[in-house]
């Protein structure tokens, strides 16, 4: 193995995991809007408190300008309406990933879920009704003690309130042409296209000179075991293997292919030591923990498994009950032109190694 001097991303591939992770999860977005809207509530009602008696008069004529009743019935009004539209993207999502998952591929629903604008708009949904609901706590009648309407903030829940509303039918439009077969193609074959691009640039690394060594002849010192839960090789850390295999002059030797299932106790890595004795468990461990199992594939490092999602479309656009020959072509474009993209790339060697060889 060596260091990836060239094309690489800056960021490690265990960070790009952890990324891709949140990614493919609906309620990161929402609870990082959530926590700005929170935010926003505990910042505007001191500066409406401190801006209570000196408004500026070029901000009272936009401004809300009803009393405690009104804002409360606005605000109350808002939460209502946000929470109705909150559960009316979450029965259409849920529809989308069904009707997905049954007339194009049980994988393409991974797309669906990593979509931002779904994430976004939820997100939005909630803050406007987490903002309103904290704001509404705010407002006072005479009757409880001095009256105080949160002017600025009652007017942010309006702006918040319109922009909900745009965003709703944009997310409408945008789920209708989602669901169309050449969108979800086109979307897989753009993430593939990423991943060739990342994993396949013109060189990777310093690839050894001919012919290739080949592993040690004798069996393995020691093996790296699977010890949790079952699940697919979603990537490995290339950086960390690396730097543990040079600091304890070991070869190391990764026994399955991203995308490959892993059961438990299946052996992960083969392990070969140039000093004497095997390799303790404790550096075993910190090895294995560079490869990430998971419980599907991704495109973290995997190109193949966008292949696999095109080919799964083609295939249930042929199928009897559907009769689609169209996608199947479309789908076939698509692969079509991600093989042309791979024909062109230099693919690196499997051996990799460092400054001492």
């Amino acid at each position: 193995m060596t260091h990836d001097d060239n094309g690489r991303s800056a960021l490690s591939i265990g960070i790009q995991a952890r990324l891709d992770w949140l990614r493919s999860r609906m309620w990161f977005i929402p609870s990082v809007f959530a926590i700005g809207a929170t935010i926003a509530a505990f910042v505007l009602v001191p500066v409406d408190r401190l801006l209570d008696q000196a408004m500026p008069g070029y901000l009272s004529g936009v401004l809300f300008v009803g009393g405690p009743e009104s804002a409360r019935l606005v605000l109350a009004t808002i939460g209502t309406a946000m929470l109705s539209f909150t559960g009316l993207v979450f029965t259409v999502t849920m529809l989308v990933l069904v009707l997905a998952s049954g007339q194009l591929s049980p994988r393409v629903m991974r797309t669906f879920l990593r979509d931002r604008t779904t994430q976004s708009v939820l997100g939005l949904f909630v803050a406007t009704f987490l903002y309103s609901l904290l704001v509404l706590r705010e407002v006072r009648s005479p009757v409880v003690g001095s009256s105080f309407v949160p002017a600025i903030t009652v007017t942010v829940a309006y702006l918040l309130l319109v922009a909900s509303v745009g965003a709703f039918v944009f997310y409408i439009h945008h789920m209708a042409q989602a669901m169309r077969a050449v969108s979800v193609l086109g979307s897989v074959g753009d993430e593939t296209r990423a991943a060739i691009d990342r994993l396949y640039p013109e060189r990777i690394g310093e690839e050894p000179e001919s012919p290739i060594p080949g592993l040690p002849a004798r069996a393995p010192d020691q093996l790296a075991i699977q010890e949790h839960t079952p699940g697919v090789l979603i990537s490995v850390d290339e950086e960390q293997l690396m730097e543990i295999a040079g600091e304890h002059t070991l070869t190391v030797a990764l026994l399955h292919q991203i995308g490959d299932f892993v059961p438990q106790g299946a052996p992960l890595l083969a392990l070969w030591s140039r000093a004497d004795g095997p390799p303790d468990e404790t550096l075993v461990g910190h090895l294995a923990g560079a490869v990430q199992i998971g419980r599907e594939r991704t495109m973290t490092q995997d190109a193949a498994f966008g292949f696999r999602q095109i080919v799964d479309i083609a295939e249930r656009a042929l199928s009897p009950g559907v009769n689609d020959p169209t996608t199947a072509l479309q789908a076939l474009d698509q692969i079509h032109d991600l093989l042309r993209r791979l024909a062109v790339r230099g693919f690196p060697s499997p051996v990799r190694l460092d400054e001492k060889g």
